[in-house]
């Protein structure tokens, strides 16, 4: 058992797609912005940072904090504050390869355990009528970059180099690693040993 610090639906879902047994405690830690720090440096400082806040009110139970942008050309693209800001983001990344990094950090027992993963997304080309008409479908709006690769979006994706998890949200691969190092039980009951081959 453990704690995933996460509101995310989609985070949830790939727990429970790997049959994870955990529950959920949102994290209210404010996010760093600093536009000066590496993306890499600071996706895994912002997942430290939700995993700690949830920690100190979990007891002795493990805690898992997740972190996720989109970077293109250095600059980092987190959820659009609004249509506008949804169809500028589209227009960047349409017919250009953009990284998806996610921070993930294990808390247990007091001790940190993090690192981040990187995923290369290819867009294909998209008219400006397609980048609005899937703006106007609402997806775009509380994704990073703008986009839901589990979604509508994949019509616009030309492929994909490292994990497809993460894209959606969160690494599984890098995550059952990090678990195994931070002496985490993914599974408890439900997993029969699972975790442990």
């Amino acid at each position: 058992m453990f704690v995933l610090a996460s509101g995310s639906p989609r985070r949830k879902e790939l727990l429970q797609q790997i049959g994870c047994d955990f529950r959920i405690s949102v994290s209210h830690a404010e996010e760093a912005t600093d536009s000066s720090q590496l993306p890499e440096s600071l996706v895994v400082q912002n997942a430290c940072a939700k995993a700690l806040a949830v920690a100190k009110e979990s007891g002795d139970v493990p805690v898992l904090g997740a972190d996720t942008v989109v970077v293109l050309d250095g600059q980092i693209y987190g959820k659009p504050v609004d249509e506008g800001d949804a169809r500028r983001m589209l227009g960047a990344l349409e017919g250009r390869t953009h990284l998806v990094l996610t921070g993930i950090a294990f808390v247990r027992g007091g001790e940190v355990f993090s690192e981040a993963v990187a995923t290369e997304v290819k867009f294909g080309s998209m008219s400006e009528e397609e980048i609005a008409g899937y703006v106007a479908t609402g997806e775009p709006l509380d994704k990073a970059g703008a986009y839901a690769v589990q979604g509508r979006a994949a019509a616009f994706i030309e492929g994909i180099r490292g994990s497809y998890s993460n894209v959606v949200g969160l690494p599984l691969h890098a995550v059952r690693l990090l678990a195994g190092k931070a002496g985490v039980d993914l599974y408890g009951n439900h997993g029969e040993g699972f975790a442990g081959r």
